[in-house]
């Protein structure tokens, strides 16, 4: 049934077997982004199996540099109808969230030199995500806060088919943020517990 190599998932693989990284992640997306709606777009892809749950081994982040390239090309030559996404899992690495945030430059890299922009796009997750300009217990953080760090690999034709079927995507950030104060920290923390 799975094509995928010692260490990771295919895309439809949700049995009692996952590792404990890919099942927090797929209770996070299941509970959280799909459940509070904090991405429309994420409950389709999961629902038809297009989403690819990856958990790296990486312990350096040349060596998740490494499998993010490999990821990237692979995403590519797929037929998005079996993998329309890829959520890159990285328990062992870039556990701090600024060494983190400047990984993305690489990330960003990687998508360039594989020739791949305009196609694939690299968005972020981590469980001290921060965005800028806010303080580290903001709730609204809470939107990009993830089990694990994780690299989302996404199809920029598939975001730009959503975006398009949604009549104001700036309404998602307000909304969202809405819906996280409402709950709060520590209903945050509830929604995720096993």
């Amino acid at each position: 049934m799975s094509d995928t190599l010692p260490g990771h998932a295919s895309p439809n693989d949700a049995s009692s077997h996952e590792a404990e990284p890919i099942a927090a992640t797929r209770r996070w997306l299941e509970r959280a982004v799909i459940g509070l709606n904090l991405c429309p777009f994420a409950k389709a892809v999961l629902a038809k199996g297009q989403v690819r749950f990856v958990l790296s081994d990486a312990r350096t982040p040349q060596a998740l540099l490494e499998e993010l390239a490999s990821e990237l090309v692979l995403l590519e030559q797929s037929d998005p109808e079996r993998i329309d996404t890829t959520l890159l899992i990285h328990p062992q690495v870039l556990q701090d969230f600024f060494d983190f945030n400047d990984f993305l430059d690489l990330a960003d890299g990687a998508v360039a030199a594989l020739d791949l922009e305009g196609e694939i796009q690299v968005a972020s997750f981590h469980p001290d995500y921060q965005f800028a300009g806010t303080g580290f217990d903001e709730v609204g953080n809470c939107t990009n806060r993830s089990p694990y760090p994780t690299l989302h690999l996404l199809r920029e034709a598939s975001v730009e088919r959503a975006v398009a079927a949604f009549p104001d995507p700036d309404v998602i950030v307000e909304r969202n943020l809405e819906t996280l104060q409402k709950l709060g920290f520590e209903g945050w923390r509830a929604l995720l517990a096993k």
